[in-house]
Parts: C-alpha cells; sequence; structure tokens
C-alpha cells in the first residue's frame, strides 16, 4: 500500500495566492517527509482549483494561457507535480474550446469536461465537445499521450484526489488522499478460503490502512489548518504483477477478467468497499485503468476485456472507463456514444464516473501498446464498438436522468 496521490484544493479568487500557495507547499513537504517517517510512500503531489471557466471573464484565449502557464509555474515552484484546472462546464459552453489549446500549451495539466450532473441531467453539447477534445487531443504529439490528460466528468463531485477528476468547490484550502491499494486486496483474496473471508480480510486491511492514514493526516489538518476532506480507496493499482485489480479479481476465482462470472466479481469488489468504514471522498469504487494494470492490459490485448465489460463493470459501481487505449482513426462521432452511456450509467445509478479515453494514432484494435511512463503497463489496442449517433441522441439537449429510486 502506498499514497498515490496528496490533492491539495486551492480558491484562485479567495486572495492571498502567493501565500496560500507557499502555505501548501510548506504543507506537502511536512507531509510527506511525515508518511514517510510511517513507512508509507508518497508517489505524487498535486494541487487542484476550482473549474477554469470560474477564473475568466469569457472565452479569451489569450488570458486562459496566462491563467494555465502561469499557475502550472506556481505550483511547480511549490513541489506539487501536476495541476488540475478543473472542468469545463455546460453553463460556460465557450470553456470547452479552451481546453485543448491549454493542454498544447503545459506539461503538467490536467482538465475535464463535465458532461453530467446529478439534478440537471446530461448535456449532449458538451458529450459532443469533449469526444472532439479527445479526437484531437490524440493528434497532439502523434502519439495519443495527450489523453492522458483530458477526461470527461459525470457526476463527479469537488475534492477526489485523483486526476483527472480533481476540483475545488471553493474557499478555504483543503487536501484530500489517493491510496494506492490493489496489492491489499491481492493479498486478501489470494489467502481466503470463501469469499467472506475474502471480503473479512480485505475490510480489515483497508481499515487498518485508512486508520493510519486518518491519524497522520489529522495532525497535518490541525497544524496547518487545512480541512481534510478524506480518503479515495479505488483498490489502484500499479503495472507489475504485485499490485494488480485484475490480480486480484481473478484471484476470486475466475479464468480470466472479462469471461463470464466478472460482473459478479466486480460487484464483489464494490459491495466490500462500500462497507469499509473511513472517511471517504472521491469514487471509493472499482477502479480499473486498463493501462496502469498489467493484468487488465494483458487481457484487452488477448481479448477477454472489451470496452463493453469495462462499461459493465462501471454499472457494479465503478470509477468507469479510464486509460482505455483505442483505434487511432476513432472519430469524435463515435466516441460521443461511449461517453453517453457513461453518463447515463452514473446518473441512472447515481456513481461518479469518469471517461478517460485514448486514441493511439496509426494503431488499430489489436495492437500492442507501449509507453515510456512508469504508470503504464504494456498492453494492446481495445476494438471500439461504436458509430455515430443520430436523432435525439445526436441533439443539443440537456436530458434529464434520475436515479432509480
Amino acid at each position: 500500500m502506498k499514497i498515490r496521490c496528496i490533492t491539495c484544493f486551492f480558491d484562485p479568487r479567495a486572495g492571498q495566492q502567493p501565500a496560500q500557495l507557499d502555505l501548501l507547499g510548506r504543507f506537502i513537504r511536512e507531509g510527506q517527509a511525515l508518511f514517510a517517517g510511517a513507512g508509507i510512500e508518497v508517489q505524487t503531489t498535486r494541487l487542484a482549483t476550482v473549474p477554469f471557466p470560474q477564473l475568466l471573464d469569457g472565452p479569451d484565449p489569450a488570458a486562459a494561457l496566462t491563467l494555465a502557464r502561469g499557475l502550472e509555474g506556481e505550483a511547480r515552484s511549490r513541489g506539487f507535480g501536476y495541476l488540475s484546472l478543473g472542468p469545463a462546464l455546460p453553463a460556460h459552453p465557450w470553456s470547452f474550446d479552451l481546453v485543448l489549446p491549454i493542454l498544447e500549451a503545459t506539461q503538467s495539466v490536467f482538465l475535464t469536461g463535465m458532461v453530467a450532473a446529478a439534478g440537471e441531467g446530461i448535456s449532449l453539447p458538451a458529450v459532443q465537445a469533449s469526444a472532439r477534445i479527445i479526437a484531437r487531443a490524440a493528434q497532439v504529439n502523434g502519439d495519443g499521450f495527450t489523453n492522458l490528460r483530458f477526461g470527461a466528468l459525470a457526476n463527479v463531485g469537488p475534492h477526489g484526489p485523483f486526476l483527472p477528476g480533481a476540483y475545488h468547490a471553493g474557499g478555504a484550502p483543503a487536501f484530500s488522499i489517493g491510496v494506492q491499494s490493489a496489492d491489499l486486496a491481492l493479498a486478501a483474496f489470494r489467502g481466503a478460503a470463501s469469499l467472506a473471508g475474502a471480503r473479512a480480510e480485505l475490510i480489515g486491511r483497508l481499515e487498518s490502512a485508512a486508520g493510519q492514514i486518518s491519524e497522520l493526516a489529522g495532525r497535518l489538518s490541525r497544524a496547518y489548518g487545512l480541512e481534510f476532506m478524506g480518503m479515495d480507496f479505488p483498490l489502484a493499482p500499479f503495472p507489475e504483477e504485485w499490485c494488480s485489480l485484475g490480480a486480484a479479481l481473478e484471484a476470486l476465482g475466475l479464468p480470466a477478467l472479462g469471461l463470464s462470472g466478472s460482473v459478479a466479481a466486480a460487484a464483489f469488489i464494490a459491495d466490500t468497499l462500500d462497507r469499509g468504514r473511513w472517511l471517504k471522498v472521491g469514487f471509493n469504487g472499482l477502479m480499473l485503468p486498463v493501462l496502469e494494470d498489467s493484468v487488465l492490459a494483458r487481457r484487452a490485448a488477448e481479448g477477454s476485456l472489451t470496452v463493453k465489460d469495462l462499461l459493465a463493470y462501471s454499472a457494479m459501481c465503478g470509477a468507469g472507463l479510464d486509460t482505455v487505449p483505442l483505434p487511432g482513426d476513432a472519430s469524435p462521432q463515435q466516441i460521443e456514444g461511449v461517453l453517453l452511456d457513461v453518463a447515463a450509467i452514473a446518473l441512472r445509478l447515481n456513481k461518479p464516473l469518469i471517461t478517460r479515453l485514448m486514441p493511439l494514432p496509426g494503431k488499430k484494435a489489436g495492437d500492442p501498446v507501449e509507453f515510456a511512463f512508469e504508470y503504464f503497463a504494456k498492453g494492446g489496442v481495445l476494438a471500439l464498438p461504436s458509430a455515430a449517433l443520430s436523432g435525439g441522441l445526436r441533439g443539443s439537449e440537456t436530458i434529464s436522468i434520475q436515479p432509480r429510486g
């Protein structure tokens, strides 16, 4: 178990910007040292702001780039590895047009597009705009990697620690913690004689880890006057066998993830996470980032794990479709259908989901995938079972989707 990220939340509108950023810089340095002293590695530190349209007066690309570059530099100078500027918003449709220029002009800035929100519905224009961003971002640098820094959000609230979905609700600074813990699930399941035993063992391991993290986070919160928003335990993996959530799912008895029984295994883990007791923020669901997990990446390359499978697992309570490698010729019209499906699941089942798709230029379904990036495993391109939508599904409405009572 490691801390994948400590994410600090910052509102540039609140005033005293340099002083607040200096405080947050000291906070993360002491936080890293405090957790390291307890034997817990902190892999990354991240800064997230309020949604960037709230920081701009309108659709001015020059102002947007100045804002993004300035905050990126300020964050880097304080020791933050990554910066999230939050989502483009349907209420500010021009904000979607600024996402790609910001991605092109920066190296460590993450952004999202809010395509669906509880009480508001699914914005079809936001779905269409996000699909265009994904298709065009794939061409930046010619390798598809820029889409690591963009995702479409559906029913995702503020203060979750994982990127690209992190953003601040506004006001005073705060922080949350994202945990890499697929290894805890793998250890719990491999040694269990029954599903009941596996559940009890995993809950025990997670609650023990959460208690240790919570105690240290509380000390930091009191010392710096920052509100601790909570922890996200989505059983995040690392691309090696010892920390694979795919391997943990298969340890429950699956011959291979993607075959029949996989939905039941996903539901079992999601239900187990729901039963855990800790201060929760973010997803706290089944996180299956294809390229970040060695077993998921291998099953995708073999063809047993498909985009439709990932959608089904999201319905069991997950984090959505994450780091999914797709054919390079995937069109915006094809991508729209995937975003729309995820948004509908998020609202109908009242859960936060993200869609982070990675079309890879020059590659087709079945081709191998390999990036020189420590958080990615070798994998294969998944087929995209999608065609252009038409009729009402391609309109300009905001669709009301109520959660099932």
